[in-house]
């Protein structure tokens, strides 16, 4: 008789997925070259290769700049920076995101304002974005999630209307375009992250996108300790900052991930198609997230379900998951929980004055703020396919789905 894993059964799978992260010999041949260089390092900015990796990675967004810089949190902080962000302006964000988004409001002296997220994709709600924006309010951050595009076109449309900064959190995003745009060329701002986890990685590193000569020049100065322009290596200053500027062996090894960035981003995209098609013709109940149909080249970093516990005999989703790992299979729930549950965000006041008039003594003691579509999402709905498991073959997808199929069949068993 056919028995769970968790309860003593033979588990669907045994052994891991794709390695990760992902390389091949085109990252050693650049890495090899920067060794023999002996330019290892981001001094004077920008580089030959930074510019080089700039311009490519730049034209294959559709964006006139792109500027590389130490990690996604950082580039997040440069652009509000740039954007012109004082001392308890506001900047609108999803609930659901890395803690990054939100915190580089906090540490430029800004006001994160938490909106809730669309039901249909995850990414932030255009109608709660608009509901949120107060005289305060001087920028919009939304975030491009798992596989799905936020709705640029809502959000360009409401952020032109009340006259705000948009910065794109394309952290999870790339390669990915909206409408036969790349994302981070939509608004005034893109932010990249490059650390160990993403599609394309240098263990930690980011980049800023651009179409705007002044943003662009603004953000180069605050990379590199503020001087006042490209190959400057004087002390005469324009802007008040600090060295955020990539090494040499870390754009090595993004050159490579450059090389194959189209290639992979098809065939994860591709990936990601299978795993849906399979998922849904054998269980019912567990639906990926629908990828909106102006996106015109699909990013696929996490593969994102809503889960519904009526077609898992009312077995919570966090139940369900533990039964799912002992079958081998490892997908997350809370990935992601609403930022201002987040202990990660406990920023105070005391230390962030700037905060003490929306939050009191912080974000986190504030009890007033609720998006419960978010809070659902996080505590019962959302499940989070792991990005490597998109690296491997079409068995390793249809060993997922048999070990999900396997659980819902015995889903009783777990009451």
């Amino acid at each position: 008789m056919e028995k769970l894993a968790l309860f003593g059964g033979t588990p669907v799978r045994e052994g891991g997925f794709a390695p990760w992260p992902q390389y091949d010999d085109r990252e050693k041949e650049y890495l090899l070259k920067a060794l023999e260089s002996r330019r290892w390092g981001g001094y004077p900015y920008p580089s030959p290769l930074s510019l080089e990796f700039g311009r490519r990675f730049a034209e294959y967004h559709g964006a006139k700049y792109c500027l590389p810089a130490a990690n996604g949190t950082v580039t997040l902080e440069i652009a509000l920076h740039a954007a012109g962000l004082k001392a308890g302006d506001e900047v609108i964000v999803p609930a659901i995101t890395f803690a990054a988004t939100a915190a580089a409001a906090v540490r430029q002296n800004g006001v994160p304002v938490f909106v809730d997220i669309e039901e249909r994709n995850y990414c932030m709600d255009p109608d709660a974005f608009e509901a949120a924006i107060t005289p305060k309010t001087k920028a919009v951050i939304p975030v491009h999630l798992g596989a799905s595009i936020a709705d640029m076109d809502r959000i360009m449309e409401i952020a032109k209307k009340h006259n705000l900064i948009v910065i794109e959190d394309c952290a999870h995003a790339h390669g990915a375009q909206w409408k036969g745009k790349g994302v981070g060329s939509i608004g005034d701002l893109g932010s990249f992250s490059f650390q160990s986890s993403k599609l394309m990685t240098s263990g930690e590193g980011g980049c800023i996108t651009t179409n705007d000569d002044i943003l662009r020049q603004k953000v180069m100065s605050l990379i590199n300790c503020g001087r006042k322009g490209p190959g400057y290596d004087g002390y005469e200053g324009q802007l008040f900052t600090g060295n955020y500027r990539l090494s040499e062996l870390q754009i090595a090894v993004l050159m490579g991930q450059m090389d194959r960035l189209d290639e992979v981003t098809k065939a994860r995209a591709e990936m990601h198609d299978y795993f849906k098609k399979v998922l849904h013709s054998e269980v019912k109940g567990l639906t990926v997230l629908e990828t909106d149909p102006r996106t015109t080249r699909k990013s696929a970093y996490q593969t994102i379900m809503k889960y519904d516990s009526e077609a898992f005999a009312g077995v919570h989703r966090d139940r369900f998951l533990e039964a799912l790992e002992k079958e081998g299979v490892e997908l997350d729930g809370e990935f992601y929980t609403p930022l201002y549950h987040e202990p990660i965000m406990n920023a105070l006041s005391d230390e962030y004055p700037a905060l003490r008039d929306r939050y009191g003594e912080g974000i986190l003691f504030n009890k007033d703020i609720s998006c419960p579509v978010a809070e659902k999402m996080s505590y019962e709905q959302g499940i989070w396919m792991h990005y490597s498991y998109l690296s491997g073959t079409k068995k390793d997808v249809e060993d997922i789905v048999a070990a999900i199929a396997k659980v819902q069949r015995l889903a009783s068993d777990l009451r």
